[in-house]
């Protein structure tokens, strides 16, 4: 039983944790959910071999991998639909902005901004995350920037790749 109470801990810790990082990929709050939840599922199934000290990371690392197969499966539509947040006062709300041009990112490359940007991930820890090469990463995140600057339609602020 101690193993459901740890699982269970954890999950009530860190599900609103995981489903913003699936929402940082996929842009819609359902498949978002979903995302999280079978990321969970996977790692109940692997609670006993996962060391808590890097959980967090392992349910990161599903989550990531999960949403690149996705898009593996289905061509992603090119136009986004805006977050019911997104209007206000004739406005859009710049986090609304950011995640549409956000969404016109390639999937991996997207994978590899989220990762480097709202984790703050190394460039090795991203590489390892993703299973690719660290030059991989590198070129990985320098065309998403070019992608997302040309989507999002000015400047935004970001340290090179």
């Amino acid at each position: 039983m101690r193993r459901d109470e740890e699982f269970s801990e954890f999950f009530t810790s860190r599900f609103d944790w995981a489903r913003r990082t699936a929402y940082a990929l996929c842009g819609d709050w359902s498949e978002a959910e979903e995302l999280a939840q079978n990321a969970f599922v996977k790692a109940y199934a692997k609670w006993p071999n996962i060391r808590r000290e890097t959980a967090e990371g392992y349910v990161r690392t599903i989550v990531t991998r999960l949403f690149l197969d996705s898009r593996r499966r289905r061509r992603e539509d090119a136009v986004a639909d805006l977050p019911d947040r997104g209007v206000s006062g004739g406005y859009l709300d710049p986090d609304a902005r950011l995640f549409t041009a956000l969404r016109q990112v390639p999937p991996k490359q997207r994978a590899t901004l989220v990762l480097r940007y709202v984790h703050d991930l190394s460039i090795e820890q991203t590489a390892a995350e993703l299973g690719c090469s660290t030059g991989n990463v590198k070129s990985q995140t320098a065309r998403g920037l070019v992608t997302l600057r040309e989507a999002y339609g000015e400047p935004i602020n970001s340290e090179s790749a």
